[in-house]
């Protein structure tokens, strides 16, 4: 079992102390001896007495996480009252109505107000201090532009560089994704599937490729959790379980990532994974898209190349000409991924960069000796895995765990079963038959469908389901009706196989959907197949240039 803290009592002051505190304590932890003036300095930073700082110093050596840094007392602090739902509207309305104007009005002149409002609604107005906190949690953007102007808060609050000059490997990493110009085949009767979508991620100092995620799935926040565990983790197994003799380096947590506003980049999962592991998100700034120039490049790169394979879509429809990119089509899935990381290897990382003149793959070497310390793995590489896995809050019933509609169970739930308390519930939408519940101690249990029978099914699956019963007018939850739906579309897609490219690809989603989680879910709970490549020749580098 993984020990981490309980994440459902942790409260958001806690957890800003604690990653506050690991911004400190990270760069001089594993130093062999701190000198007096490093030691004065993180103590006045932190306001910490020594005593205090060498016990986190302590625990941060013994387990590398944000989360080792929390207080022994999560929650609200002592002694602080809580405000009732009634009286926390009374003061959002009065920041709202009083705060928000261009007099700029003090905080007294708030609380006169909400002194009103709850006068009027027979409620105890809060303190003064209590309206200063809630108007200091606000969104200080938004207040300095109802306050100020547009302008003056643009320049307060939005970054002014025009791209991230950075001085060492994985400090600033960047990551967007792409619909694949080039259409695929189903491995079985080789028929066009679909354009794929591909997530990468590029180191920003070497412009070395740190890792990919092509999937036939809409990008979502399971593509930004696989894409940053492929970039974070030494891919030397990852290369052989796919046949390709060569050299991929990087690897690594990053200081930083950098994303555009996509709606599977503000995730609460990816926020929550990156705090954990120290890993700052920043968003680029809306339709400023120069501020993501070093990923916007890559993708081109390597669209550019896949533009001279068969079955490719070209950059737009007039350079296409009569070409059919479906009837072209011959490559898989699989084939397409072997393809794309010869291309990145043997090709995109031996080649001089026009911007850097040298060799991503040497000034990676460069990069990582420029680091003033090593490379940082995850501290547990299982844990991991789970803390980017998009999660719910769930509590635990009398006849099992509910989530999308499903029921499932596991005797380790027991204690908790009919407690008030939510627990924390992340799942794989490749494999929704097994879920992870993080427990009140912070250990994560596999718990799987009550009904141990059922089959493994995927989300995409499961909403085809029940937007299938929807429509027949059945709006509530069945869980027996949904498993039967999903098997008639199954045997559906078997007999259709043969005649539409749209069963091809229901067929191949799913299948790749399920394939894909073998080998993690055995990893985390130990009762999955390994795939199996050993069918496919190996190919070499040299062979490939």
């Amino acid at each position: 079992m993984v020990q981490t803290p309980d994440s459902m009592l942790i409260s958001e002051a806690a957890w800003q102390k604690a990653v506050a505190r690991e911004a400190v304590i990270r760069p001089i932890a594993f130093e062999k001896k701190l000198t007096g003036q490093e030691r004065f300095a993180a103590c006045s930073q932190l306001g910490l007495k020594p005593t205090r700082f060498y016990q986190l110093l302590s625990q941060f050596r013994r387990k590398p996480v944000t989360s080792s840094l929390l207080d022994e007392t999560p929650g609200p602090e002592k002694g602080r009252r809580l405000l009732s739902a009634e009286q926390e509207d009374a003061v959002a309305c009065a920041i709202k109505e009083i705060y928000c104007r261009r007099e700029r009005p003090t905080i007294t002149a708030v609380h006169d107000h909400v002194r009103v409002i709850c006068r009027q609604r027979n409620l105890i107005a809060p303190s003064w201090n209590a309206v200063k906190v809630r108007i200091d949690r606000s969104d200080q953007r938004k207040l300095s532009k109802a306050r100020e102007g547009a302008s003056v808060a643009r320049q307060q609050y939005i970054p002014v560089i025009d791209e991230y000059s950075v001085g060492h490997a994985m400090e600033v990493v960047q990551i967007d994704h792409t619909l694949v110009d080039l259409f695929v085949v189903d491995a079985v009767n080789r028929q066009p599937l679909q354009r794929p979508w591909l997530t990468l991620a590029i180191d920003v100092a070497s412009r070395m490729v740190a890792g990919f995620y092509l999937s036939l799935e809409h990008p979502s926040s399971t593509s930004v959790a696989l894409v940053i565990r492929h970039m974070v983790l030494p891919k030397t197994s990852w290369l052989v379980d796919r046949n390709v003799v060569g050299d991929w380096p990087v690897h690594g947590l990053p200081i930083a990532i950098h994303l555009d506003n996509a709606r599977e980049f503000r995730g609460k999962a990816l926020a929550w994974g990156a705090a954990e592991h120290g890993i700052n998100l920043i968003h680029r700034p809306v339709a400023r898209p120069h501020y993501g120039g070093h990923i916007e490049r890559l993708i081109g790169t390597m669209m550019g190349a896949v533009h001279f394979l068969p079955g490719s879509t070209s950059s737009d429809i007039g350079s296409r000409g009569d070409y059919d990119p479906q009837k072209h089509a011959v490559m898989t899935f699989d084939e397409l991924e072997r393809w794309l990381t010869l291309e990145i290897v043997g090709r995109y990382h031996a080649d001089i960069h026009r911007a850097l003149k040298i060799p991503p793959r040497l000034a990676w070497a460069d990069a990582v000796f420029a680091r003033r310390e090593p490379l940082r793995l995850p501290y547990d590489e299982h844990r991991f895995d789970l803390d980017f896995l998009p999660f719910e809050e769930r509590v635990v019933r009398r006849d099992g765990l509910h989530l999308f509609g499903l029921k499932y169970w596991d005797d380790v739930l027991s204690p908790w079963t009919g407690a008030p308390d939510k627990m924390r519930v992340r799942y794989d939408p490749r494999d929704i038959s097994c879920i992870f519940v993080d427990g009140p101690n912070g250990e994560s249990w596999p718990v799987r469908f009550a009904a141990l029978g059922r089959p493994r099914i995927t989300l995409w699956e499961h909403r085809q389901a029940v937007a299938a019963l929807r429509a027949r007018g059945l709006q509530s939850v069945d869980e027996h009706l949904i498993f039967e739906t999903i098997e008639a579309q199954r045997q559906i897609v078997e007999m259709a196989v043969r005649q539409t490219r749209s069963a091809h690809r229901g067929a191949e989603r799913q299948s790749r959907a399920l394939a894909a989680t073998d080998q993690q879910h055995t990893e985390m709970t130990d009762d999955a197949d390994e795939d199996d490549f050993c069918d496919l020749a190996p190919l070499s580098v040299e062979e490939w240039s």
